[in-house]
């Protein structure tokens, strides 16, 4: 199963994006929190990203979502550092993006189709 991981400045806000991802993947999605700096404070880590990647990562690629910034960054360093194509980095809203890539993950789809549902969340607006 694609895994996923959620990366944020915040710990708290990666843990609780993690938290509503997981709930709409009904359990069966992996999605792992890559929340702030090695000392719990504001920040991004590669150290705590590739960690959880390594959780998350049963085989079949690992969909990463960062919120701004040097969140990116980090995604893209660790993408880069990795060399190969089973990591990809969605373009998409944080919150949305991970349940939209959670509930695709859950049907047993590939890494594409995961990212392609993570970056179909910005079609879902909520005003019109």
């Amino acid at each position: 199963m694609v895994g996923i991981v959620v990366i944020s400045h915040s710990r708290a806000l990666a843990e609780g994006v993690v938290e509503v991802a997981r709930a709409m993947g009904v359990g069966k999605a992996v999605v792992e929190p890559a929340g702030g700096d090695l000392e719990g404070g504001l920040g991004t880590s590669v150290d705590l990203v590739e960690g959880a990647v390594a959780t998350a990562d049963d085989g079949d690629g690992v969909l990463l979502l960062a919120d701004l910034g040097s969140s990116v960054l980090t995604a893209k360093m660790v993408i880069e550092d990795a060399g190969g194509e089973s990591l990809l980095l969605a373009d998409a809203p944080l919150v949305e993006g991970a349940v939209a890539a959670a509930s695709m993950a859950a049907t047993g789809a590939d890494l594409a189709a995961v990212h392609a549902a993570a970056e179909s969340a910005y079609d879902h607006r909520k005003t019109r």
